[in-house]
């Protein structure tokens, strides 16, 4: 059996790295990468850190900081501190949001107090991306991966600069698909998904604020890493993959679903998700509701008007193996 894994992660990893001249070849080498904030609750969950980890080996963006939300936002910061550091990036500055009650467990605490390279304090993260935006008006995508009060507070507090990021990129929302619903058979229904229901308000300002928003939902971001892969991946020693690998087994569980960096991919890639224009309500209970209008609205003949414009792009589906061949190619490289 171990000969037969061996025999098959050899044949994945030529594979893969085949695959990376071809990844690389899709970046015009006079194309400037684009700007990016990163506002994520990493430390919890473990797919945050796949995704920062996607972002950093990505040449087409260019990460002007990271920003932590939701419960101990400080020791967020901290862990990011050392993730980017043993990454060879601490340049990449780290804002904290303001801290919230705990409703989760932070796995991956021990990794964030026992680095030295934790930063004495870090900036507000709502006044660091407003402060961004100003700088490069109409230049930066906000990647949204988390619980969203940072974005909401800033909303609130200067809603005209917000409205000059070039677009939102938001792991949030289940339209068809809940939890656990991969796609093998019917829908079975939406449920509230995380990052939206732990703070509806600030989905609510998000969705009506006019910013292009690009939306990937559970229906879409619900990617197994299974073992044969985490197995690839943990093996090629590198340091982003040696940090990830720590993550993992602080991080407790078996097989990671990686919502998060779906979105990542997205950016570099969109083909990966392709998505399509709707009209999205968050509801007072956190459902992201498919909201076209009301259906005489919808075929009157000024139905374009009557109906409801849209306010995202969506993505409704994906291919997990495109992902992670995508995914492990771009982690393999040295």
């Amino acid at each position: 059996m171990f000969r037969s894994l061996a025999i098959f992660l050899c044949i994945l990893s030529c594979s893969l790295l085949a695959l990376t001249p071809r990844c690389a070849a899709q970046v015009s080498p006079s194309a400037a990468p684009q700007k990016v904030i990163i506002d994520t609750d990493i430390g919890d969950d473990i797919d945050d850190a796949f995704a920062v980890a996607l972002a950093l080996r990505s040449p087409e963006l260019q990460i002007l900081g990271v920003t932590t939300t939701f419960g101990d936002t400080e020791t967020r910061a901290k862990l990011l501190d050392r993730f980017l550091a043993e990454a060879g990036r601490p340049e990449i500055p780290v804002a904290a949001g303001t801290p919230s009650p705990v409703k989760s467990t932070f796995t991956q605490r021990r990794y964030a107090e026992s680095g030295h390279f934790a930063k004495p304090s870090h900036p507000n993260a709502v006044d660091f991306l407003l402060q961004q935006i100003q700088r490069y008006p109409g230049e930066i995508t906000l990647i949204a991966i988390g619980p969203l009060m940072n974005v909401g507070a800033a909303i609130d507090k200067d809603p005209s600069t917000f409205r000059k990021l070039k677009r939102v990129v938001l792991m949030g929302g289940s339209i068809k698909r809940g939890y656990g619903d991969l796609g093998y058979g019917p829908p079975q229904g939406p449920q509230p998904e995380w990052n939206i229901l732990n703070d509806i308000p600030s989905a609510q300002k998000l969705f009506a604020s006019g910013v292009p928003l690009f939306v990937m939902p559970l229906d879409s971001t619900q990617l197994k890493m299974d073992e044969v892969k985490r197995a690839f991946l943990f093996s090629q020693g590198t340091p982003i993959t040696d940090a990830l690998t720590l993550l993992y087994h602080q991080w407790g569980q078996e097989t990671p679903t990686l919502f998060d960096p779906m979105t990542i991919a997205f950016l570099v890639n969109p083909a990966l998700c392709p998505v399509q224009p709707m009209h999205i309500r968050v509801d007072e209970k956190g459902f992201t509701r498919p909201d076209p209008g009301p259906p005489h609205a919808q075929n009157a003949p000024n139905a374009s008007v009557a109906s409801n414009t849209p306010d995202a792009q969506v993505c409704l589906d994906s291919n997990p193996d495109a992902f992670f061949r995508f995914y492990l190619s771009r982690l393999a490289v040295p």
